[in-house]
This record gives structure tokens, C-alpha cells and sequence, in this order.
């Protein structure tokens, strides 16, 4: 007979000693639980911290039409809510990384079981809490393995006790708005936008896929560099769904198929729309962040505190005049290089300098450049010594230079890609809804990554004949003068006396075309100098300065008789804020690009209301814009209209344009063509462009291409056709709306008007004489 086992002494005692080994198992991991419970391994985050974990959260740039222009952020990070997540994205999630996410309370105990019996071979046992954990307080897993024990420990309480402070849907948000999907691209919201271009609810299923495939290990999975690999690992993704129930078989098979379907959209500060904008933006941002502080007295991170700014421009009407400067600066610039082959001295023309005069010159505007140069404030603050620096940009060195066709790879020395970079024409432009005075596009130059210098706010120029409507506008104001008054076209000197000027003045037209007599009409639409010369000697040149002083222009303006042919400098964002009273009856809306200020749960913080002032009579302003009207029908403006025009090499980029609507414009020129200018108006949005190289010596020879009509008007032009492309925008083509009663005579004879010699369209432009 067989001896019963369960008698066995040998037998009782291996299952003593086996219920010993596992009951003493469970009580030291129990143990440990408790130890890292009470806080014996390190600090656990308390019942606030779980309540409200770190996070970095960007500070987001949106437009008035509900696009993100971008971020500020040390992480680039922009949560989403749950309902901003496609139910795609949430089973993928659960199907890949938690299949019973549903059914546990932080700790999956039957996965966890499965890695123990297997040593972790079968798959990780982590939830979805788990991780998130990890992200939100472990961080980094030790090397060590039983520090990585202890960490796992912590891991599951703290996934306990989020699971009780937390929805399953709040969790699943905190974890996909945490996690890092690598190329700037922290959070789902940034790497929907990143690899995608388009916001997370508008995720298809293999995007879906693709970016769940990635929280295995992003490094490794990363789709700008192992494309086919990311492609293999979202297709796992896809299969889990099916094992899921999420797909079918057959649904599966066909998406599998796919390509990744990347549409790469980087968010650094120098990629993206507005970015000379957005500049300009953070640094008002960082004032207003030191008047405004939070209720407890500490200020707001504009990196970290997720501030919401909602600002005036819109983002079509900034792609659109994004695309015009370039469209036309490429064809520009190509024309210039193209004149500056035979140029020894290029990019500079200093025509009444000796060769020697002009070399000094160049090497004074080089020197200038190295001084005022990145690399030399880097290396004077480690302490270098000036021969040391200069040394350094005659050393050749890789580098990556700017081309209208993309970054060339290079080596050059560092001078001379000053001058390389001297060759390059520079732009400006800015739009501003008049009623509002909301800034809807703003253009700082060509590329922010290479020319960093603002041609809106930062930078001033002389502005040529954009001034003299504020001459015109005087005397119509104060005068009551008409269009239809007649002056002569002769030299006009006015006294050195009379203003307190060194000299006489005796301004000359472009060309020294003279004799007859002129309309103001037809005085403002071919910019002739000695009728302005006339008119602000008989209105007084400190009556226009303070017009324009009312209309907008912060800069200071010497009230002598040469700011009339605009022998003064601006900027760009003051000579087109200046001209938005015109449509608006006279009253000045001031420039504004900021709708309000919200903190991360939307609180508004300030919301903002632009000042009102008058400039001028509701009067004054329709004559003013019926004056102007002449630039474009038959002044130096007209190739807006006309369907042939003088076009040298082809540089008017986009012509003919053949606009039919009623359009108020300026053109202005600077001397030797340093500067080139145009205005232009329509009832319900202002908009200037300036073009210009970064040193006065830097231009086209002559006024045929040099001139403002040529440089700059181009630019408004592409712009426009591009929003009245657009219907969505509502750009009105319609003319300017008259004032019931209007004393002031506009219907002038056609035959004195438009039957006096000089009176056709002229391609020259006006030079100012500098005073």
C-alpha cells in the first residue's frame, strides 16, 4: 500500500517551508508598499500635487480667426480636453497600451502577474496610469535594479491615487497631453500639428495609429528619420485595434497599406506665420507680464503659465501677404544681383565718391556690420580680445547661407557673409482694418531666421512722397482748398528766414519738368515738389506736423518746410496707421493687435479697446481719399489699373493687375532710390509695403527700377488679388462712401483737369532734396 504523501514528513516540510517563502513574498512586498506608502523611499507627491501636477504649458499666439501662429515655451505644449480627442486616438491608446484600462483602479493585477511569471519577457505590465505616473513624478528610471523596483512601487501607488482624484477620461487626456513625440513636439495637440498639420480631431485612423506607435520609445520610433520603421510599428498598432474589436480584418489590411502621410509642419520661433509679429508680441508680452500680476503678487511665465493671446491678425490675410513679399522680392532680388554683375563695389553705388572714397566707405559699412555681428558680442563676453575677433571672421567655416530657393550649405568666411547677406534687399509690409484698428497682417522682411531686423516697428526709414498727403490734407482742412485749384509748375523758393533754415529751399521735380499750371489733383497723383513746396509754406509746416501728430505719427518731426517732400524717417508702422483715418471719416482708430488676454483655464485677464481720436472733418478725409484715387487712375500708381505699363526686366511681379475698384494710393521714393514706398486704400483696409536694402548705398541705379511704384506697390498688389480671391474675408471692392454735404468743389472740368501738359501718367518718381 502506498504511503499517503500528505503524511510525508519530507513532504510537510517543503510545504512549510513553500507557504513560508510565499506568505513571507507577499509580506515583503507588502512591506515595501507600505514603507514607500508612508514616504521611508522618498517623498510621494501630496493630495495638491496630484491635484494639480507640474506641467509646462505654452503660451499660445491665436488669431482672430481661431488659428494657433504660434507658441512661447520652453516645452512646446498646448493641452487639449478630452472631447478634442477622436475616438480613434482613445482606442488605439487602450488597444495598444492598456486593454483593461477600463477595469482596473491603477494597477493591472493580471498583467502584472504575466510579467512576473515571465521576467517581463511577455510584454511590460504598465497602465496607462502607470505611465502617466512615471511621466508626471518618476521621470527618468533608475539603472539599478532595485531602485527601479522601489520606483515601480511608487509608481502603482501614485497610479492608485490618481485613479481616485481622476476620470478615466481625465487620465487619458493628462497622458497624451504629456507625452513627448520628440522633434518640439510635446503633447498630442503639438504632434498632431508637427507631423500632421491639422488639429487632433481631425485625425484620421493610421495618423491615429502611427503617433500611438510612438509611445513605445519615441527616440526610436521617430518618423523624420525611420520612416519604414514607424510604418511597421503602426501597423502593430492597427492589429491590436482589431484584436480590440476596434477594426475589421478586412479595414485593418487596407490601411495597413498606407503611407505615413507626414505633412511636416515645425513649430520653432523662426517656422511658421508671423513670426517678425510674434517677436515683437513676446516682447510686449514680457512688459505686460510686470504690470499684470497674478492675485497672489507673482508674476506670469510666458513659458510655462499657458497664457491664451488672442490677437488681431488673421491668418489667411498673413499667408497672403507672406506669399506676395515673397512672390516678389524673389523676382526683385533677382534683378538686382542682376544688375550688380558689372558693379565692382556691389551691392553699393556711391556715385560721386573717388575710388578711394568709395572703398573707406565700404569698409567702414563692413566694419560696422562685424561690430554690431552675433559672433563678436559672443566672443567679447567670453572675453576675447578684439584682434582675436577680428581674426575670426577671416577664417573660413561651414555655414548656411539664405537663398530665395532655399538654405545653401557653404563655406565662406564670416565677412564675408556679411557682405553676402549685404546684397539682399529688405521688405516691410502691414495691413490694418481702419474701423477697428485691428492689424491683420504684418510682414517684417523676407525671412525671420536670417534677417532678424523688424521693417514694421523696429525700423525707420526716410519716407519720400507717402508724406505730402499730410501737406494736402493741411491745407484741405484748414483751407478748404479743393482738388481743382490750379498752381503753378515752377520753382518755388522759400526764404532761409522764414523757418529758421540754414539755406534757401528750392525743391526741383523728378525730371525738372516745369511750365503750366496743375491741378492738386493732378500736383498729388505725379508727386510734384514745388506745388507741395507751395502748399506747406502757405499752411505752415508746424500745422502738418501736428496733423500728422494727431494722425498717428509717435516719432519726432522737425517742423521745417522739407518733412513736405518726407525728408524725415519712419516707420512703417506709423506712415500706415497715419493713413487709416482717411477711410474712417476722419476719426483715428489706434493700431491694435490684441483681443484680450486669457490664463490657461480661460480666465480673461484683460481684454483690450483701442483709442479714438479725430484727425480730421469727415469732409476733409473724402476729398483727401478722392484726391488720392488720381495716383491710381492716371498718376504714378496706374499700373494697378492699366494694362500695360514700362516694365524693366520684368520686375513689376504679377502685371498687369487690372483692378477695376476705386483705390486711394501713394507711391514715395527717397534719393537714389534708397527707399521705395506705396499706400494703398480701399474702404475697409489700409495697407503699405516698403522695400529697401539695409544700407542707403544699397539700391538700383536708376528710378525706373528703383522708384516705389516698381519696389514696393508690387507687393500691395499681389496682396490684394490674394484677398479678393478670397470671399471668406469680405474685402470690399466698393468705393468710398460720401458725406451727404460736401461744400468742397470735386468735379473738376475734364479739360482743365486732365488736358494740361505733364498730365499723363509719369514712370519717374519724386526725389526728395534732403534738407
Amino acid at each position: 500500500m502506498t504511503k499517503n504523501t500528505t503524511t510525508n514528513p519530507k513532504f510537510k516540510k517543503f510545504a512549510r517551508w513553500f507557504w513560508i517563502a510565499i506568505i513571507s513574498g507577499v509580506a515583503f512586498v507588502a512591506l515595501l508598499f507600505l514603507l514607500a506608502g508612508i514616504g521611508t523611499f522618498g517623498k510621494l507627491p501630496t493630495f495638491e500635487e496630484l491635484e494639480n501636477p507640474e506641467n509646462n504649458l505654452a503660451s499660445e499666439v491665436i488669431s482672430i480667426d481661431d488659428k494657433t501662429l504660434g507658441k512661447y515655451a520652453y516645452e512646446n505644449r498646448t493641452p487639449v480636453q478630452y472631447k478634442d480627442l477622436p475616438s480613434n486616438l482613445v482606442e488605439a491608446l487602450v488597444a495598444t497600451e492598456d486593454e483593461r484600462f477600463y477595469n482596473h483602479s491603477g494597477m493591472d493585477a493580471k498583467g502584472t502577474l504575466r510579467a512576473v511569471l515571465k521576467m517581463g519577457k511577455g510584454g511590460g505590465a504598465s497602465t496607462i496610469t502607470q505611465q502617466l505616473a512615471k511621466m508626471l513624478f518618476t521621470r527618468k528610471a533608475s539603472g539599478n535594479i532595485f531602485k527601479r523596483i522601489i520606483q515601480k512601487i511608487k509608481e502603482i501607488i501614485i497610479a492608485v491615487r490618481l485613479e481616485r482624484n481622476y476620470s478615466k477620461h481625465e487620465i487619458i487626456t493628462m497622458y497624451l497631453n504629456k507625452y513627448d513625440f520628440l522633434n518640439q513636439a510635446i503633447g498630442i495637440r503639438s504632434a498632431s500639428r508637427i507631423y500632421f498639420g491639422k488639429e487632433p480631431k481631425d485625425l484620421k485612423i493610421e495618423e491615429s495609429a502611427m503617433l500611438i506607435g510612438m509611445l513605445k520609445n519615441s527616440s526610436y520610433f521617430n518618423p523624420l528619420r525611420r520612416e519604414k520603421l514607424v510604418k511597421q510599428r503602426r501597423n502593430v498598432v492597427l492589429k491590436q485595434m482589431t484584436r480590440s474589436k476596434f477594426l475589421t480584418e478586412k479595414w485593418k489590411d487596407s490601411l495597413q497599406q498606407r503611407e505615413l502621410g507626414l505633412n511636416v509642419h515645425r513649430e520653432s520661433h523662426s517656422d511658421g506665420l508671423a513670426t517678425y509679429f510674434r517677436e515683437y508680441l513676446r516682447d510686449y508680452m514680457k512688459s505686460w507680464i510686470k504690470d499684470n500680476p497674478k492675485p497672489d503678487g507673482s508674476e506670469y511665465d510666458l513659458y510655462r503659465d499657458g497664457l491664451k493671446i488672442y490677437v488681431t491678425i488673421d491668418s489667411r490675410m498673413q499667408k497672403y501677404a507672406e506669399e506676395a513679399v515673397q512672390e516678389h522680392m524673389a523676382n526683385l532680388q533677382r534683378s538686382f544681383l542682376k544688375e550688380h554683375k558689372t558693379n565692382k563695389n556691389a551691392p553699393f553705388y556711391f556715385t560721386k565718391l573717388t575710388r578711394r572714397e568709395t572703398q573707406k566707405e565700404i569698409t567702414k559699412i563692413l566694419n560696422s556690420a562685424m561690430h554690431r555681428s552675433e559672433r563678436w558680442r559672443k566672443m567679447k563676453k567670453v572675453g576675447k580680445k578684439e584682434k582675436e575677433i577680428i581674426a575670426s571672421f577671416n577664417e573660413k567655416v561651414k555655414m548656411k547661407i539664405f537663398s530665395y530657393k532655399g538654405d545653401i550649405d557653404t563655406i565662406m568666411t564670416p565677412k564675408d557673409s556679411i557682405r553676402y547677406y549685404k546684397h539682399f534687399l529688405r521688405a516691410g509690409f502691414l495691413s490694418i482694418e481702419p474701423q477697428t484698428g485691428h492689424i491683420k497682417a504684418w510682414v517684417g522682411g523676407t525671412d525671420y531666421k536670417h534677417f532678424q531686423y523688424d521693417a514694421v516697428k523696429q525700423q525707420k526709414r526716410q519716407v519720400g512722397s507717402t508724406f505730402k498727403p499730410f501737406v494736402y490734407a493741411t491745407a484741405i482742412n484748414q483751407l478748404k482748398k479743393s482738388p481743382c485749384d490750379k498752381y503753378p509748375n515752377t520753382l518755388y523758393t522759400i526764404p532761409k528766414e522764414k523757418y529758421g533754415m540754414e539755406d534757401d529751399w528750392t525743391p526741383k521735380n523728378a525730371g525738372e519738368s516745369y511750365g503750366g499750371e496743375r491741378t492738386l489733383r493732378n500736383a498729388l497723383a505725379n508727386s510734384i515738389n514745388v506745388i507741395t513746396a507751395r502748399l506747406i509754406d502757405e499752411v505752415g509746416p508746424i500745422n502738418v506736423a501736428n496733423l500728422a501728430k494727431r494722425a498717428g505719427i509717435e516719432s519726432e518731426i522737425q517742423a521745417n518746410p522739407s518733412i513736405a517732400l518726407g525728408a524725415l524717417d519712419l516707420s512703417l508702422y506709423e506712415m500706415v496707421g497715419a493713413y487709416t483715418n482717411l477711410p474712417n471719416k476722419g476719426q483715428r482708430v489706434e493700431q491694435n493687435m490684441l483681443l484680450r488676454i486669457e490664463d490657461k483655464n480661460g480666465t480673461v485677464l484683460q481684454e483690450f479697446v483701442p483709442k479714438t481720436n479725430e484727425v480730421l472733418s469727415e469732409e476733409s478725409a473724402y476729398v483727401m481719399l478722392d484726391l488720392m484715387k488720381g495716383v491710381t487712375k492716371n498718376g504714378s500708381g496706374a499700373r494697378l489699373k492699366s494694362g500695360w505699363t514700362a516694365n524693366p526686366d520684368k520686375i513689376i511681379t504679377g502685371f498687369p493687375y487690372l483692378f477695376t475698384n476705386p483705390i486711394a494710393g501713394k507711391t514715395g521714393t527717397t534719393q537714389n532710390q534708397s527707399d521705395g514706398w506705396f499706400m494703398g486704400i480701399v474702404p475697409n483696409l489700409v495697407s503699405g509695403a516698403w522695400v529697401g536694402g539695409e544700407d542707403r548705398s544699397t539700391h538700383f541705379y536708376g528710378i525706373s527700377k528703383g522708384q516705389g511704384a516698381s519696389m514696393a506697390l508690387p507687393i500691395w498688389a499681389l496682396y490684394m488679388k490674394k484677398c479678393y480671391a478670397d470671399k471668406t474675408l469680405h474685402i470690399s471692392d466698393k468705393d468710398f462712401v460720401k458725406p451727404a454735404n460736401i461744400s468742397i468743389e470735386l468735379d473738376c472740368d475734364k479739360a482743365t483737369d486732365e488736358g494740361q501738359e505733364g498730365d499723363k501718367p509719369i514712370e519717374d518718381e519724386d526725389m526728395p532734396i534732403e534738407f
